[in-house]
Protein backbone atom coordinates (compact mmCIF):
# COMPACT_ATOMS: atom_id res chain seq x y z
CA UNK A 1 0.00 0.00 0.00
CA UNK A 2 1.22 3.50 -0.74
CA UNK A 3 0.57 6.88 0.78
CA UNK A 4 1.31 10.27 -0.79
CA UNK A 5 4.44 10.71 1.36
CA UNK A 6 5.65 7.10 1.25
CA UNK A 7 7.84 5.18 -1.11
CA UNK A 8 5.74 2.81 -3.22
CA UNK A 9 5.71 -0.81 -2.11
CA UNK A 10 7.68 -3.31 -4.20
CA UNK A 11 4.37 -4.76 -5.47
CA UNK A 12 3.11 -1.29 -6.46
CA UNK A 13 6.36 -0.64 -8.36
CA UNK A 14 6.11 -4.04 -10.08
CA UNK A 15 2.46 -3.45 -11.11
CA UNK A 16 3.26 0.09 -12.26
CA UNK A 17 5.93 -1.37 -14.54
CA UNK A 18 3.37 -3.82 -15.95
CA UNK A 19 0.71 -1.16 -16.59
CA UNK A 20 0.36 -0.19 -20.23
CA UNK A 21 -1.78 1.62 -22.75
CA UNK A 22 -3.93 -0.88 -24.65
CA UNK A 23 -6.53 -0.85 -27.41
CA UNK A 24 -10.06 -2.05 -26.73
CA UNK A 25 -9.68 -4.73 -29.42
CA UNK A 26 -6.94 -6.34 -27.31
CA UNK A 27 -9.23 -6.38 -24.26
CA UNK A 28 -12.38 -7.79 -25.89
CA UNK A 29 -11.43 -11.42 -25.27
CA UNK A 30 -11.01 -10.72 -21.54
CA UNK A 31 -14.42 -9.04 -21.51
CA UNK A 32 -15.90 -12.11 -23.22
CA UNK A 33 -14.35 -14.30 -20.51
CA UNK A 34 -15.80 -12.09 -17.74
CA UNK A 35 -12.32 -11.19 -16.49
CA UNK A 36 -12.30 -7.46 -17.16
CA UNK A 37 -12.65 -5.04 -14.23
CA UNK A 38 -13.55 -1.42 -14.93
CA UNK A 39 -11.86 1.10 -12.62
CA UNK A 40 -13.23 4.63 -12.19
CA UNK A 41 -11.02 7.47 -13.40
CA UNK A 42 -10.71 9.02 -9.93
CA UNK A 43 -8.98 5.92 -8.53
CA UNK A 44 -5.32 5.04 -8.96
CA UNK A 45 -5.39 2.03 -11.29
CA UNK A 46 -2.20 0.57 -9.83
CA UNK A 47 -3.44 1.00 -6.22
CA UNK A 48 -6.60 -0.90 -7.14
CA UNK A 49 -4.55 -3.70 -8.70
CA UNK A 50 -2.30 -3.78 -5.62
CA UNK A 51 -5.31 -4.04 -3.29
CA UNK A 52 -6.78 -6.89 -5.35
CA UNK A 53 -3.43 -8.69 -5.41
CA UNK A 54 -3.06 -8.31 -1.63
CA UNK A 55 -6.62 -9.54 -0.98
CA UNK A 56 -7.51 -6.27 0.75
CA UNK A 57 -11.17 -7.28 0.95
CA UNK A 58 -12.47 -4.25 2.92
CA UNK A 59 -10.96 -1.75 0.45
CA UNK A 60 -12.04 -3.68 -2.63
CA UNK A 61 -15.53 -4.20 -1.20
CA UNK A 62 -15.82 -0.46 -0.52
CA UNK A 63 -14.92 0.33 -4.15
CA UNK A 64 -17.32 -2.31 -5.45
CA UNK A 65 -20.15 -1.01 -3.24
CA UNK A 66 -19.51 2.56 -4.38
CA UNK A 67 -19.49 1.53 -8.06
CA UNK A 68 -15.86 2.65 -8.44
CA UNK A 69 -14.72 -0.84 -9.48
CA UNK A 70 -16.96 -3.31 -11.25
CA UNK A 71 -16.96 -6.16 -13.68
CA UNK A 72 -17.05 -4.55 -17.13
CA UNK A 73 -20.66 -4.01 -18.18
CA UNK A 74 -21.87 -4.69 -21.73
CA UNK A 75 -22.88 -1.04 -22.20
CA UNK A 76 -19.39 0.15 -21.23
CA UNK A 77 -17.80 -2.43 -23.53
CA UNK A 78 -20.00 -1.29 -26.42
CA UNK A 79 -19.10 2.34 -25.70
CA UNK A 80 -15.37 1.52 -25.71
CA UNK A 81 -15.74 -0.44 -28.95
CA UNK A 82 -17.50 2.52 -30.60
CA UNK A 83 -15.18 5.26 -29.31
CA UNK A 84 -11.85 3.41 -28.92
CA UNK A 85 -10.77 5.70 -26.03
CA UNK A 86 -7.32 5.79 -24.42
CA UNK A 87 -7.28 2.80 -22.07
CA UNK A 88 -4.67 1.62 -19.59
CA UNK A 89 -4.62 -1.88 -18.13
CA UNK A 90 -2.76 -4.02 -15.65
CA UNK A 91 -3.14 -7.75 -15.06
CA UNK A 92 -3.85 -9.14 -11.59
CA UNK A 93 -4.59 -12.73 -12.51
CA UNK A 94 -7.26 -13.76 -13.23
CA UNK A 95 -8.41 -10.16 -13.62
CA UNK A 96 -7.44 -7.42 -16.04
CA UNK A 97 -8.06 -4.00 -14.51
CA UNK A 98 -8.81 -1.32 -17.10
CA UNK A 99 -9.24 2.43 -16.83
CA UNK A 100 -10.10 5.10 -19.34
CA UNK A 101 -7.73 8.05 -19.44
CA UNK A 102 -7.76 11.37 -21.23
Amino acid sequence: MTTPDATPSPLYAKLLGETAKIDWQDLERFFAQGKLLWVARDLDLVSVAEAISNDETPRVTQWLSAGLVERMQAATAADYAARNPELWAVVVSPWVCVQERG
